[in-house]
């Protein structure tokens, strides 16, 4: 794949030098430019489109909230910071991650890998019938969730609950769903009540109205009576 063109901001000199070499040891990554402070790090993200914004929050003229709070259209963002208690600000502006400083190696690798995946998912959106994947915000952080691990979506008024197969803790997010069935192949996911996406191939039968998957009885209401009918259990 073409390598991601991406910028870094940050006040501290010795930290842009860290993420200079960090860059350049992936070779997914094309750094464009760095920026010391924030104002210039904006004129520059006004005229040219990038593909992922590496931005510190705490910097003296503008914070990193609120420059990612100005851009429009946004590029792939991860947070980088020494403090902890800008997570609910950067799970708002649905940041791909949050690198606590120091940064680690390692971790920042994990990060690059999330961005090239969600480049990747992006293209793949084209054609929704192809994709293998769904990428949601949960914890402060873009989650990538195998849609074979996808086992039901069970809507919490602005929040859904995703269950998969994989774990006994659902996946949390803000998100109507109504978005997220938009984000589903509708080959295999289908809204069977109000409150209920099912995965198709999860299901093992359906009997007066109610669907039986491995971990959980879910009603259909009138509303989606047909697909009971049309149901054909492969």
């Amino acid at each position: 794949m073409t390598p991601l063109k991406c910028i870094a901001i940050d006040d501290e000199p010795l930290a842009l030098e860290l993420m200079r070499k960090y860059i350049a040891k992936f070779p997914t990554l094309q750094l464009v430019q760095c920026f010391e402070d924030a104002i210039s790090g904006a004129e520059f993200l006004a005229k040219t489109p990038i593909d992922l914004l590496f931005v510190d929050i705490n910097m003296p003229d503008i914070t990193g909230i609120d420059l990612v709070r100005s851009l429009d259209p946004k590029p792939m963002v991860i947070f980088t910071t020494a403090y902890k208690n800008f997570a609910f600000e950067g799970f708002e502006l649905e940041a791909l991650d949050y690198l606590l400083k120091p940064i680690d190696l390692t971790r920042f690798g994990k990060a690059i890998e999330k961005a090239v995946d969600f480049q990747q998912y992006k293209s793949s959106q084209v054609n929704t019938m192809q994709q293998e994947s769904l990428y949601v915000y949960s914890e402060y952080r873009m989650v990538k969730i195998n849609l074979n691990d996808i086992e039901y979506i069970e809507s919490m008024e602005d929040y859904i609950k995703i269950h998969t197969g994989t774990s006994s803790k659902p996946v949390l997010t803000l998100m109507p769903l109504k978005k997220v069935l938009e984000k589903l192949p509708p080959d295999q996911f289908q809204r069977v009540h109000r409150s209920f996406v099912v995965a198709v191939g999860k299901i093992k039968s359906i009997q007066n109205r109610k669907i039986q998957l491995a971990s959980a009885e879910l009603p259909i209401s009138d509303s989606y009576s047909a697909f009971a009918k049309g149901w054909v259990k492969k």
